[in-house]
């Protein structure tokens, strides 16, 4: 028989007989002994309901009952699927169905979304209900048992974000997040008596993995937003007395946009740790609040991951360990190291980004029913392929270009879309960057950018002529102009949609006519015409593919 070491079933049975306070959310508050009882009482309803290894649903915002039924399936050795709250439709069908969860936990909130859905298979089970308190009742007085769990026992199928065709189901065992948990804790010297915030949402695996794991191997309370919100934030992390968060996507900037106080550090905070925040945002948000920020990098699979150290220059993810490089898509031959100038600018970008390709061992446990997925990402000789863009420097240090869905090719050379926003970035009316791809009607890509904040298309086409690192194929052809850049559930800039609106969108767009410096608003004939980009050297900048590294930001899938 299988040992339990290193299962998340034994870390919930360890809180067991541990009655300080251990979980927040709003007006309630439960003891680490009340946790581990609650879901005690929610495992032995699983073992009645479901056989072991079956999958059940969340469809929850971040309330103490996530946790409670996560805890549950560790327990009852069942595996939970992060229902998206954001998907509609067919498509909010078809993750319940495709992670084949027998079982839907949800709430009254959240039911109008299953209207018309044929989930006929599908029992739902509603918290806040007497149906739901009436099936608890019978096992109130259950105690937590973790000796049937192992290691290996699926635990975790949460939906990678990514930005073509369905979304994936990753599978993660206990063992993996259990030891996730426990390098975390290590990393960040979580204690007992640390208060780990909550505030992004549970159904995606940066909460989970990043946020509560790490405190229930430690021991650490659990303080729950129910959904993030940047105003309710500092309030939020001094009332629970918060020491550590996890953040994704825009997440820092919409803080940062809040209006700063005289007490802004007045609070425990000491650490954020994170994806996507950038340097230059990282470096306000500790002026401001005092508080350090991490930036991370770890595939939501588990097959790769970066970590930060003490000496990483600014914008560098971190070191490449043993069996991590830098490879040429096509070629797979290992990719040259970055030239950068004294500004840190890159000046190589062409030959130095490639894909970031795990040769070592890896932790990817597989894609639930989708093996042509599994494919694409470990090849032959077992290489973990993330599909994110890296380039390296000559001290081994790496860098993040991008996922290579966002990859461009514009006159036959290969651009890296987040190359690009580092540079419009430092556009002073620039409040958010992104840059995608919208086809050529001749061959390939024309780039296009979505800006957040205050545009002048003057002064837009002045600053592109003064970044001495744009290359001659990437200043956009078309910009446009948003209020609030739109983003994901998770915070993440919605490049799908952007893509898929293309110029013909609601917001004001201008463009740079062939031939022409200067940008005017693009009008309802100039987009049903041709907007053919013929071959001309722009004359803006004079690198080839090159990028600063100041606003260099690591994203999770």
């Amino acid at each position: 028989m299988e040992s339990t070491r290193g299962t998340v079933a034994e870390l919930v049975h360890a809180r067991w007989g541990d009655h300080r306070p251990g979980l927040w959310c709003g007006e309630r508050t439960l003891t680490h002994h009340e946790v581990a009882g609650g879901a005690a009482a929610r495992a032995a309803l699983l073992t009645d309901l479901l056989p072991p290894g079956a999958h059940l649903g969340i469809l929850l915002d971040n309330t103490p009952e996530y946790p409670l039924w996560l805890s549950a399936a560790a327990l009852a050795r069942a595996a939970v699927a992060g229902i998206n709250p954001t998907r509609r439709g067919p498509e909010l069908a078809r993750d319940i169905l495709h992670t084949e969860c027998r079982l839907l936990i949800t709430d009254r909130t959240h039911l109008p979304l299953l209207d018309g859905l044929e989930l006929s298979s599908v029992r739902l089970l509603v918290t806040d209900t007497e149906e739901h308190d009436a099936l608890l009742a019978p096992y109130a007085g259950a105690r937590p048992d973790s000796s049937r769990a192992t290691p290996a026992d699926r635990l975790l199928l949460y939906f990678t974000s990514g930005s073509t065709g369905a979304p994936k189901a990753a599978i993660c065992t206990q063992g993996r997040l259990a030891a996730a948990g426990r390098t975390l804790a290590g990393q960040f010297a979580v204690r007992p008596d640390d208060v780990h915030y909550v505030c992004m949402p549970m159904f995606h695996g940066n909460a989970v993995i990043a946020d509560w794991a790490p405190a229930l191997v430690a021991g650490a309370g659990v303080a729950l937003r129910r959904r993030f919100s940047a105003s309710a934030f500092l309030t939020d992390v001094r009332r629970h007395r918060a020491t550590y968060f996890t953040y994704v996507g825009r997440a820092i900037q919409y803080v940062l946009a809040t209006e700063p106080g005289p007490d802004d550090r007045d609070h425990r905070l000491r650490l954020g740790f994170g994806t996507e925040a950038g340097a230059v945002d990282a470096a306000a948000f500790e002026r401001r609040f005092g508080v350090r920020l991490v930036e991370g990098y770890g595939s939501s699979e588990g097959g790769a991951a970066i970590r930060w150290r003490p000496g990483t220059p600014s914008g560098a993810v971190g070191p490449a360990t043993p069996g991590l490089v830098v490879l040429h898509p096509e070629t797979h031959e290992e990719c040259p190291p970055a030239v950068l100038d004294p500004a840190g600018r890159l000046l190589n970008g062409d030959e130095a980004i490639g894909e970031l390709v795990n040769r070592g061992p890896s932790p990817f446990e597989g894609y639930w029913r989708n093996p042509r997925a599994e494919s694409e990402r470990l090849r032959a000789g077992g290489e973990y392929w993330t599909g994110d863009l890296f380039y390296r420097d000559a001290d081994g240090f790496l860098y993040f270009a991008g996922r290579t869905d966002d990859r461009l090719r514009v006159d036959g050379e290969n651009l890296a879309a987040a190359m690009i926003e580092n540079i419009l970035a430092r556009y002073e009316g620039a409040e958010a960057v992104a840059v995608y791809a919208v086809p050529d009607p001749v061959t390939g890509d024309q780039v296009m950018a979505a800006l957040a904040g205050d545009f002048d298309p003057a002064d837009f086409a002045g600053f592109l002529r003064a970044q001495p690192d744009l290359g001659t194929k990437m200043a956009p052809r078309f910009v446009r102009v948003v209020r609030r850049m739109p983003v994901t559930a998770t915070n993440k800039i919605h490049r799908a949609l952007l893509r898929r609106e293309g110029v013909r969108c609601a917001d004001p767009v201008w463009w740079r006519p062939p031939g022409e410096e200067t940008y005017r608003r693009l009008t309802g004939e100039d987009a049903e015409g041709p907007l053919v980009s013929p071959r001309e050297a722009l004359p803006y900048g004079g690198g080839g593919g090159g990028a600063p590294t100041t606003r260099g930001e690591a994203a999770q899938t």
